[in-house]
């Protein structure tokens, strides 16, 4: 056989109609220019007649006016979808092939297309080769085809000739008398089943047919006697002889064809009248093609990276589930599960192994399920479960407890060992909801409540919980607006020196005077700015508000105390916040040594390559750089030798510890003693009470602030603790002379 498409093309046509196409025809459909010329260019020279179509209804033209052999398809035109064209190639009977090609990452395209009679569907970017070797198949197969016609059309000219050309075909091909039994079969069922033509000679057609698909083969057998033109496609799987199962790669002993066959007649004495004779059919294997459709519809309603139910699928369980509980009138559960530290260790180790990491928690979480139960990944580190006819709330809690105990050992993740947990939020049938949006709703705030008292733990819904996920939605709308409305204002907490007791510092701290709920601390409501990008314009007013302040405070004596800002993670990602705090600076007339930006451990390892850049440039422009919490995050103590730092801050959970001054609080020496060792400078944060402050004081820690020194206060009430402070100075000044002189 001629391995060449467009020769093969060539002789078949010549054949079939003395008008036919010397090579093949192909009908290039594309929007876009660039591509499109890619494709013709990648095409020309080879054998092939080319015609090319920018946007659907040039395509419809030339579809309409000519023939064409195959058409290169693009999903994706301006005014019409690729699947509209396949539509009207349908509808009209446009013996033409179709590869589709589209940059579409969705699963309902392909699928889309396949349905259509797609041959084949290219993703793009497609390779060279991909592309040349899809349309030589395209052409080879439409070839292959055509000889098909030809050998039905040459069946009456010579036995011999029929025989040969029967038994080239890449389909079975058969005949059956009117009892159903094989009265010629040729040689391709013996290369694709393993049966000899001697083995099937005289036997009924159901000694092929599998077991399951005999009642369907028998309606579409003896729906050819219906009249001469009775045809009609079925697929059908069929039986493969033992020895075919070691020659070719079989998933089972069974086989899937596409069955086309139609009832013969021959006239008997009466010319008027038609007698049935048997049945001609041809049998093409399709086993590739359904086992792609398999794989397509498996992927649409799986998660590819865990294999687990994706949220479609679930859904779709969840749904089955309340039907049954309804009508046994039983309970089930429905959880919603968020992995705590999931996105520190993604940071961290980056999205590969945060990948392993879903796959090893989805394993784990799998081994606590019942029989019937449904584990699905709902997308990013979110996990939805539902466990059907529960025996009640107590069952549901104790398989939620599993979960976080399985997930409470460590993960090992190529060496590095991890620790993570996971918060749960559970929602029961039908007293939490009797839908399948309201169970997954309120699971959800259940998880959240989980969240919001400290993570790691399981949570039943209750509506009350409703009222304060009502409240949060409320409180992120009134913080867009508190912008606009001037309600924000910067709070400071002094730093005492306390060898002198002099201020000598302060933290700017964030203040958000709500109409209705009066003052609220930065902890209340700066989380909901970070879940709903308003941390950046909030820093943006932060910026500003300081250095206005800092006019005022300069003038009244506060030159030499050094203000300290706590920096958003997402702010300094900012490409462009290093030129806004410089600008800022100059606009003010700001010294940048009277500025420290504090930063937490944990911008270290977000990106800690851009994170260096950036606070070097800071640095280089006179501003200082501390580390706020230090010791209660991802704690390395390289990154102290790698980024510009100039200060530690012992963080008041380490301060709260202290409770006898004679004591050991090994935590503090050694945090105490790493700033010595580097020459950092050392505040401690958090210092309520005096026992607190003597063994910070003895142990080497000298700069303090706290409520046992001051509580944050307004810009206002902050000036006046600074003229107090040069009250007493100045009195301490002039008591010295007379001190002295007595």
């Amino acid at each position: 056989m001629n391995d060449n498409p467009a020769s093969a093309l060539s002789q078949t046509d010549a054949c079939i109609s003395p008008d036919a196409q010397a090579q093949p025809r192909i009908l290039l459909i594309d929007d876009e220019p660039r591509l499109l010329s890619a494709l013709h260019e990648l095409l020309r020279d080879r054998g092939f007649e080319l015609v090319t179509a920018r946007s659907g209804a040039e395509a419809l033209a030339q579809l309409s006016a000519r023939r064409f052999d195959l058409v290169l398809l693009d999903l994706r035109l301006p005014d019409m979808s690729g699947h509209e064209i396949m539509d009207f190639i349908n509808e009209r009977d446009i013996d033409a092939d179709v590869i589709v090609m589209s940059g579409d990452v969705g699963i309902e395209a392909a699928i889309g297309a396949l349905k259509r009679g797609a041959y084949d569907y290219l993703r793009k970017p497609y390779s060279r080769e991909e592309m040349l070797k899809t349309v030589g198949n395209a052409l080879q197969q439409r070839s292959l085809a055509l000889d098909n016609e030809r050998i039905a059309s040459q069946l009456e000219n010579s036995e011999k000739l029929y025989r040969y050309l029967v038994d080239s075909s890449p389909d079975i091909i058969y005949t059956l008398n009117h009892e159903g039994r094989f009265t010629f079969i040729n040689d391709r069922a013996f290369q694709l089943l393993g049966f000899a033509r001697e083995d099937l000679i005289g036997q009924h057609y159901t000694i092929l047919v599998h077991d399951e698909d005999l009642e369907r083969a028998r309606y579409a057998f003896n729906e050819r006697r219906v009249d001469e033109r009775a045809s009609r496609n079925v697929e059908l799987r069929l039986k493969c002889h033992a020895r075919a199962g070691q020659d070719r790669q079989f998933n089972t002993t069974l086989m899937t064809i596409s069955l086309n066959s139609m009832g013969m007649h021959v006239p008997d004495n009466d010319v008027r009248k038609l007698e049935f004779y048997g049945t001609y059919g041809v049998a093409r294997d399709i086993t590739d093609r359904k086992r792609a459709e398999e794989v397509i519809s498996y992927q649409a309603y799986h998660d590819i990276l865990t294999d687990l139910p994706n949220r479609m699928l679930f859904k779709d369980r969840l749904g089955l589930a309340i039907i049954q509980a309804k009508r046994k009138l039983t309970e089930l559960a429905v959880m919603f599960i968020d992995l705590d530290r999931f996105k520190l260790v993604n940071d961290t180790l980056g999205h590969v192994k945060g990948d392993e990491l879903l796959q090893q928690v989805a394993l784990r979480l799998k081994q606590c399920l019942r029989d019937g139960d449904t584990l699905a990944r709902q997308g990013g580190d979110e996990f939805t479960i539902v466990l059907p006819e529960l025996a009640g709330r107590g069952e549901a809690k104790a398989i939620a407890e599993q979960f976080l105990a399985c997930l409470h050992l460590p993960f090992d993740l190529d060496g590095h060992q991890v620790h993570i947990s996971a918060s749960i939020g559970i929602a029961i049938y039908p007293g939490d909801g009797e839908s399948i949006d309201e169970l997954l709703r309120h699971a959800d705030i259940a998880m959240y409540q989980v969240k919001a008292l400290g993570k790691n733990g399981q949570s039943f819904y209750h509506n009350s919980m409703l009222d304060v996920s009502h409240q949060k939605i409320a409180l992120e709308q009134s913080l867009r607006k508190a912008l606009e409305q001037n309600e924000l204002e910067m709070y400071y907490q002094p730093q005492i020196d306390v060898i002198t007791g002099r201020i000598i510092g302060a933290e700017g701290l964030m203040r958000w005077n709500h109409p209705q709920r009066g003052l609220l601390t930065a902890n209340e409501f700066l989380p909901f700015a970070e879940d709903n990008g308003l941390m950046l314009p909030i820093s943006d007013w932060m910026l500003g508000a300081l250095c206005r302040d800092m006019l005022v405070w300069n003038e009244n004596g506060g030159e030499s105390i050094r203000l300290s800002l706590n920096l958003s993670p997402q702010y300094l990602d900012r490409g462009d916040f290093f030129e806004k705090m410089r600008g800022a600076l100059l606009r003010y007339g700001i010294s940048p040594a009277q500025i420290e930006v504090e930063i937490t451990e944990n911008i270290c390892i977000r990106n800690p390559q851009y994170a260096i850049e950036q606070l070097n440039k800071l640095c280089q422009l006179g501003v200082s750089v501390a580390i706020d919490d230090f010791g209660t995050g991802y704690s390395s103590l390289s990154y102290l030798h790698r980024f510009p730092i100039h200060t530690i801050k012992i963080d008041q959970s380490f301060v709260k510890e202290i409770h006898d001054e004679q004591g050991h609080y090994p935590v503090i020496l050694a945090i105490i003693s790493i700033a010595r060792g580097l020459g950092l400078h050392l505040i401690a944060e958090g210092v309520e009470t005096e026992v607190q402050a003597r063994y910070l004081k003895a142990n080497g820690c000298l700069t303090m602030q706290g409520y046992l020194f001051h509580h944050p206060v307004s810009l206002g009430s902050f000036l006046e603790v600074l003229r107090e402070q040069e009250v007493q100075l100045a009195a301490c000044r002039a008591t010295l002379p007379q001190a002295k002189r007595a």
